[in-house]
């Protein structure tokens, strides 16, 4: 057994497919199942359940992988430990980061790469479950996300921000004269909105519910730019995280504070407390805390 196929198999697991998984290990498609089969030989398993195409994993194959992913988070972590003794991080860091958070996480990369060139970046769009569950899996090593209900046993975090929120628009196709707006005046107009479920919805519908008012949206989806795209159509209004610099992506939009708006819960970097707890992230997440501190948002 060496580390390759290991590889191999957490490849196969992320893309599905013999081919790209092979494609982003940089082997032939013989080459990777190949190796997988020496695997299951040499552990005496069948891992991979296997007809005309990619089928999925055996009872044993998800045991398998579960090792696979910690074994290959350990020689990550070596990595990572011994250029951090060496005053140094390097690696990538693979940041999930829920939609509409109200902090921008650039501003995180951007200090990062900064003071660490050598470090690399993978940025995931999640929901605060799908967050929570990867860390626990292993496969991201931090996470910005909402803090609320946060499992402190398994789970450490650095509060970020309460994420205030105001009113996005074109100022062709809608004009407000007032310094802020009430829940009231924007029960009334034709609002586009993130997709329910998703806290930053939750928010939304909470504010509405506690003043009696039960809006009816124009426009409903899961993907920000869709949203953006309505608002520059004058389809709707979007009520967006007041630091989320939307406002800035071109010069006819404006983002009008919103009277006593915030989500439910603060934002915040998490990462995992169990073993193996990523020695990148650990890392990170002090260079945040001191970064932060350093730097106050503009």
């Amino acid at each position: 057994m060496d580390i390759k196929q290991l590889k191999f198999l957490v490849a196969l697991d992320e893309t599905r497919h013999f081919g790209q998984a092979a494609a982003r290990c940089h082997v032939t498609q013989p080459t990777l199942s190949m190796r997988l089969r020496n695997l299951e030989e040499e552990l005496g398993l069948e891992l991979v359940q296997r007809g005309q195409r990619f089928e999925g994993f055996t009872e044993a194959g998800q045991r398998v992988l579960a090792w696979a992913r910690s074994l290959l988070a350990a020689e990550d972590g070596l990595y990572a430990e011994a250029a951090a003794c060496r005053g140094q991080l390097v690696g990538t860091l693979r940041l999930g980061v829920v939609p509409l958070g109200g902090f921008d996480p650039m501003r995180l990369v951007r200090l990062f790469a900064a003071e660490h060139p050598g470090l690399r970046f993978q940025l995931f769009a999640l929901s605060s479950e799908q967050i929570l569950e990867r860390l626990g899996r292993n496969q991201l090593d931090l996470g910005l996300s909402y803090l609320e209900r946060l499992d402190r046993q398994h789970f450490s975090s650095l509060e970020l921000a309460e994420t205030r929120m105001g009113l996005l628009h074109d100022r062709r196709h809608f004009c407000f004269e007032q310094a802020q707006l009430s829940w009231e005046e924007l029960s009334e107009l034709p609002l586009g909105l993130l997709s329910a479920g998703m806290h930053f919805r939750q928010s939304i519908d909470h504010s509405f519910r506690s003043r009696g008012l039960t809006p009816q949206p124009r426009l409903e989806s899961d993907a920000v730019h869709q949203l953006l795209q309505a608002v520059s159509a004058g389809l709707c209004c979007a009520i967006m995280p007041l630091a989320s610099g939307l406002d800035e992506l071109n010069q006819h939009l404006a983002l009008t504070p919103i009277v006593d708006a915030h989500t439910l819960a603060p934002l915040g970097l998490i990462l995992r407390n169990s073993a193996p707890r990523s020695a990148l992230a650990e890392a990170c997440l002090a260079e945040a805390q001191r970064l932060l501190a350093e730097t106050p948002p503009p």
